[in-house]
């Protein structure tokens, strides 16, 4: 014990325990024997200290709390991952392109550019996405639900980009510049659409006399 000695070797995998309680303890998870059950929700667990663990979820105890800004937590590794918060720390690098980022989940999720993968299909349409956010987000547009209030007029919408774009009606701003003659826009839509001018891009043929507009809205005039 003295001397780092761990005599009782794992016969499945051979990881090394000074105790044998440790090791029968470990050996748990190679036989998937789970004696320790929630008494709330029935869920088994195969290590005492994970039971105690999951318990803080029902009763709602968060022992571990941040130094900076407070916030507390059920784990103390949930604690230690949100600490990098505050010291920038950014440990998972993308082999792709070398984003950087402060917690696995964001990494796995950001992967997800890379590899085209979208997990979360909408039930109605079939539509996928990303992230489950941006499932429920786009789900608003079935359910018709409108949870961003204009403060100002009272209209509302089921997106909040959508709420910041339209305050700027009310504000005035025009925050989309053109490069080319410095004319200001509300919506990026309309630099895009402003741009064909300086391009000479006209996308829009009249199918009858075959004259070419940069503008749908020049189209429908004609």
């Amino acid at each position: 014990m003295h001397t780092g000695d761990k005599p009782f070797p794992c016969d499945v995998c051979g990881q090394r325990f000074t105790r044998k309680s440790y090791k029968d303890s470990h050996m748990r998870i190679h036989t998937g024997n789970k004696p320790f059950p929630c008494k709330i929700c029935g869920k088994r667990f195969n290590q005492k200290y994970s039971l105690d663990r999951h318990m803080r979820s029902h009763t709602g105890e968060k022992p571990f709390h941040c130094d900076v800004c407070g916030q507390k937590f059920i784990q103390n590794s949930h604690k230690n991952s949100h600490m990098r918060i505050h010291t920038g720390d950014k440990p998972f690098p993308c082999k792709i392109c070398g984003k950087r980022f402060n917690q696995k989940y964001s990494l796995d999720r950001h992967m997800r550019v890379h590899t085209g993968e979208k997990p979360f299909p909408c039930d109605v349409c079939g539509q996928k996405f990303i992230q489950n956010s941006h499932k429920n987000s786009h789900m608003r547009i079935h359910t018709g639900d409108k949870p961003f209030p204009c403060e100002l007029c009272g209209q509302r919408f089921s997106q909040k980009f959508s709420l910041n774009t339209h305050m700027r009606i009310h504000k005035g701003e025009k925050t989309f510049l053109c490069d080319v003659c410095g004319q200001r826009f509300r919506h990026k839509s309309s630099v895009t659409c402003h741009m064909r001018i300086h391009a000479g891009d006209k996308p829009f043929p009249c199918d009858l006399c075959g004259h070419r507009f940069s503008q749908k809205s020049h189209l429908n005039s004609h």
